[in-house]
């Protein structure tokens, strides 16, 4: 989702009511960590671009987070992520504190120095200097991105990080790194290390994408030897994987499974993540059509239903799934699921019939409703033309702040 900022438009797009909302959540939330503090994180992280208010009082959180150490709550991994995208120069201050610290302020802090702004690289070459590999590693690929290093202490450092320390790599670092630009190709032979190691296919997919993208054939030339020859039960999983490292145009025909699917995300297979199957159906493959079909089967009682859904209407001709959309967004006993399905529409085009319940739906006690709500009022303000983007469900929904 583009910010606000990037595009010109005016910020306080958002209105008073939410706004004023979110000051008050936030506040009382650096006095009391709250249960639901991720999502109240992800729901942050998304709707502070549009508001200048939230913008001040996001860099304000920062500053306090910091001072305090609180680099192990979720609102920090959120705040100092969203600090860096929006203004990374403002963030250094922060950032450089937070680095000087024991575990220098953790991975999302590292994360976060990898957004190029700010004098960071004293800092960061002391922490890659760590006697923690995983810490060192992380310093070093923020170096790495930052054009601050030429990627021989990574590779060195590569074969020490243990399972556990990958997984948060996985998850803490490149995940994010996804949604930036790419590195340069001095990251590509520790890459290939943690690939080795690596027997999670969704993580081996993150790990060769960002190798793809800084420029080393060798992920797409491996997973298409895979899928051809490699074990018969896997050969299905492996071309997804090579199409996915690929600029091919043509779409898969391979149909997916709850198995591969789940397989093939960053999260572990027990999640059910169907984060791969939308990336299928964003590109309009017509293989996910079958597994779409049947995630939509029904009333629409769940997010993953009302995403599959918005694609089945939006490339398969089933219209009918329009109305059933709008009976959800419209249902004031679909609190939960409200917001999500009024998004949907929006993203279908139906803005007449998102505008009559989106002052509605930015006044729900659900804190993800509320903010689907506050995204609606951006989008009526043509601050943002796509909600349901992957990052933006993930953050609001389900509160995943990478």
């Amino acid at each position: 989702m583009t910010s606000t900022a990037e595009q010109g438009e005016p910020r306080e797009v958002l209105g008073e009511e939410p706004v004023a909302r979110f000051e008050s959540v936030i506040e009382a939330a650096l006095r009391r960590k709250p249960s639901q503090e991720a999502r109240l994180a992800g729901a942050f992280r998304v709707l502070s671009p549009h508001s200048e208010r939230l913008s001040s009082l996001l860099r304000r959180t920062l500053g306090t987070l910091v001072k305090r150490s609180s680099f192990e709550r979720p609102l920090y991994a959120g705040v100092v992520r969203a600090v860096a995208e929006i203004d990374p120069a403002r963030a250094a201050p922060d950032l450089a504190r937070a680095l000087q610290t024991d575990d220098a302020g953790g991975l999302a802090t590292l994360s976060a120095c990898c957004l190029p702004g700010g004098d960071l690289g004293g800092a960061l070459a002391k922490v890659a200097a760590s006697r923690h590999p995983h810490l060192a590693f992380a310093a070093e690929v923020a170096r790495i991105a930052r054009g601050e290093s030429d990627g021989a202490h990574v590779a060195a450092l590569a074969p020490k990080i243990k399972e556990s320390h990958r997984i948060a790599l996985c998850v803490e670092i490149f995940v994010p790194l996804l949604r930036h630009p790419a590195l340069s190709p001095a990251i590509t032979p520790a890459l290939a290390v943690l690939r080795d190691a690596e027997r999670h296919l969704g993580r081996w997919l993150v790990f060769g994408e960002i190798a793809a993208r800084a420029g080393d054939s060798g992920p797409l030339a491996e997973a298409r030897e895979r899928a051809s020859d490699g074990p018969s039960s896997a050969r299905a999983a492996w071309a997804l994987v090579a199409w996915a490292l690929s600029d091919a145009s043509e779409p898969p025909t391979i149909r997916p499974t709850v198995e591969i699917v789940s397989r093939l995300s960053d999260r572990p297979s027990a999640d059910r993540d169907p984060t791969f199957l939308y990336r299928l159906a964003e590109a309009g493959c017509a293989s996910a059509r079958p597994m779409l079909e049947g995630l939509a089967r029904g009333p629409l009682r769940t997010d993953t239903a009302i995403r599959a859904a918005m694609y089945l209407a939006r490339d398969h001709g089933r219209d009918d799934l329009r109305s059933l959309l709008a009976n959800v967004a419209e249902n004031p006993r679909n609190d939960a699921l409200r917001g999500i399905a009024a998004a949907a529409l929006f993203d279908l085009g139906e803005r007449a019939r998102v505008s009559a319940v989106a002052e509605d739906i930015v006044r729900s006690k659900k804190l993800p409703t509320a903010t689907w709500g506050a995204l609606l009022r951006a989008g009526a303000a043509g601050a943002v033309d796509r909600l349901v983007s992957e990052p933006t469900f993930r953050r609001v929904q389900l509160g995943w702040l990478e």
